[in-house]
């Protein structure tokens, strides 16, 4: 599951190594939760976010 957070994170950031690429043996049930996962993440922190600046202001 490791490896499946890394290659999302690389793919969030377009960033990803042909080496890294062709070596990692994913299934793409783990892709698709780990990409899930990390959307929602990064959804939260965003709302998080303004919501601290919102009320700071």
């Amino acid at each position: 599951m490791i490896a499946a957070l890394k290659t999302v994170l690389a793919a969030f950031f377009g960033v990803r190594s042909r080496k890294n690429a062709e070596s990692a043996k994913l299934k793409p049930q783990q892709i698709i939760a780990a990409g899930l996962f990390l959307a929602l993440c990064l959804a939260l922190s965003v709302f998080l976010l303004v919501r601290v600046l919102i009320a700071t202001s």
